[in-house]
């Protein structure tokens, strides 16, 4: 007896095929079924009047007394009996029938008003005439932007929300409007935020070739993502989320709080920022106001970067807010203090050029890296305008000094550094912080100018009226601009966190060592009989 083979696994193409030919099919199924309701239709007509006759003469029969039923059943049958005996009686009685059925079986929902109603049309002529001061000018001898004007011309498109307000606007501004101009641009989605309806979030979409503007109403992005392990490829992070038009990936996630509820999936497109070798923005920087997100987004990386790679923390604000990460394994230290945080970054920058050093003769050689200079090491730094004041106070070096070898080297040594400021404490950041740190964040509630300033170009969107922890922009390189939501990652040990989010935190640490290893003097020398002292290798270990 022959053997059944076995059903052969589809491959990327014939899958895509399959569905591909899935597709075509329920297409074709519905542009048949929409031609059979079409020719059917007068049929589905009459069909449905009949019942409707039939229904409404069951109800006259029942609606009568008994003792009436008799005299209507005989006057029924005296009406069937002149109709036989008319001359083409009964072709006509067909005829009623029939047309009574089709008029009542006739579709009877009203249809859709076309166009705006009343509120709507007063709410697009007030946008009108707000944008008539800036798209018009004396000389234009046919202005499409005058008082009183007509509308319907200068919005070709225009949708609205369940609640009347304005939900999509196509306008055409004249071609002598200065649209490349930020000045100019600025002011015309001012004036269109304020009179669309404050409170909410608009995209502009200019289109300089064809002199028209497009405004959009976005959705606010969920701010229920908890802290969890992203399905992510080894190099890459998760710095938040964004609108699925602006990224071509997503991620499944699970919301709500750590517990019953947290089994909700959805997929979410992620703000993706890929470190290593061959990243072309191997360092960041994230600015915010306090209470904006910054810690949040330095603990949500460190908790990611632990997967595969050490983490150094230097925490310049001293509050404590990476103290859940003390003696985890992978973490070299977490300093607070002037001196530590030197002796740490200094540590960092010999361990670089350690890395190089052993790269550069590994290539040489023809051999691989070694397997220490291959795994990542993380160097975060939260406030470093605060160890710029101490160290200058106290006539010290700069943390920030100490930070060029990472900075420059870094990507080469598999080293990334990542800097979290303030907005008052920018004057502060050194040359080589701002020239190195491509990839950029800018959290919390700031002005078009400071945001700018952080990212290098300005957001295509309007701020929220409330900005939830978290909530920003992150632009990686010379990219676009992204909207930013970053997951809920709370200092476990802080009062205020929800007891969900603190067990969502806390099962991500990595568990605790025993003894953290003492740092290795890279200086020191080892003298043998008739053997040169030269500096010895040291390992990458934790620094204290």
């Amino acid at each position: 007896m022959a053997r059944r083979p076995l059903p052969r696994i589809l491959s990327k193409d014939g899958a895509q095929l399959a569905r591909t030919q899935l597709a075509r099919s329920r297409e074709l199924a519905r542009t048949a079924a929409d031609s059979a309701t079409d020719v059917l239709h007068p049929l589905i007509t009459l069909s449905r009047g009949l019942r409707l006759l039939a229904a409404a003469g069951r109800h006259r029969w029942t609606a009568t007394p008994k003792d009436r039923r008799g005299p209507l059943l005989f006057l029924a049958a005296c009406v069937v009996l002149v109709v036989a005996l008319a001359p083409y009686g009964p072709l006509l009685a067909v005829v009623t029938v029939m047309a009574a059925a089709a008029w009542l079986g006739r579709d009877r929902t009203a249809p859709e008003p076309e166009g705006p109603d009343e509120s709507q049309t007063e709410r697009l002529r007030a946008l009108y005439e707000a944008l008539v001061p800036y798209f018009s000018v004396p000389e234009d001898p046919a202005p499409l932007y005058a008082h009183g004007g007509d509308w319907e011309k200068a919005f070709p498109t225009h949708e609205f929300d369940d609640a009347g307000r304005v939900g999509q606007l196509v306008l055409r501004y004249p071609a002598y409007f200065p649209d490349g101009e930020p000045e100019a641009r600025a002011r015309i989605e001012q004036v269109l935020t304020a009179k669309a309806g404050r409170g909410r979030e608009y995209r502009f979409g200019w289109d300089e070739v064809g002199n028209q503007l497009t405004v959009s109403v976005l959705p606010p992005l969920p701010a229920d993502i908890v802290a969890q392990r992203f399905v992510t490829a080894p190099g890459e992070s998760v710095l938040g989320f964004t609108d699925p038009s602006e990224v071509q990936r997503t991620l499944p996630l699970s919301f709500g709080d750590y517990g019953d509820s947290y089994d909700e999936q959805r997929d979410v497109p992620p703000v993706v920022w890929r470190t290593g070798t061959r990243s072309t923005e191997p360092h960041l920087l994230a600015v915010g106001q306090p209470g904006s997100g910054t810690s949040t987004l330095l603990r949500s990386l460190a908790l990611q970067a632990l997967q595969y790679g050490d983490v150094l923390i230097v925490d310049g604000g001293g509050t404590g807010e990476y103290a859940c990460l003390t003696g985890r394994d992978g973490v070299l230290a977490v300093e607070c203090a002037l001196p530590g945080a030197l002796a740490s970054l200094d540590w960092a920058a010999r361990e670089t050029e350690r890395r190089l050093v052993a790269i550069n003769l590994a290539r040489q050689a023809g051999d691989p890296p070694p397997a220490d200079t291959r795994r990542p090491l993380w160097i975060l730094l939260d406030r470093p305008s605060v160890f710029a004041h101490l160290a200058q106070v106290d006539d010290r070096e700069d943390p920030q000094d100490l930070l060029q070898v990472p900075l420059r080297h870094g990507r080469a040594a598999n080293v990334t550094v990542v800097v979290a400021e303030q907005y008052d404490g920018l004057d502060a950041l050194g040359d080589a912080v701002r020239q190195h740190t491509r990839a950029r964040v800018a959290l919390g509630s700031a002005a078009a100018r400071q945001v700018e300033a952080v990212l290098g170009a300005a957001p295509r969107t309007t701020p929220p009226a409330q900005m939830p922890a978290g909530r920003g922009y992150a632009r990686l390189g010379h990219g676009p601009v992204h909207r930013l939501q970053v997951p809920r990652t709370p200092d476990p040990y802080d009062d205020a966190t929800s007891e969900g989010d603190r067990r969502a935190v806390l099962d991500l640490l990595p568990p605790r060592v025993a003894q953290a290893a003492r740092p290795i003097d890279l200086t020191k020398e080892v003298a043998a009989e008739g053997v040169t002292a030269q500096p010895v290798p040291a390992e990458p270990v934790a620094a204290e």
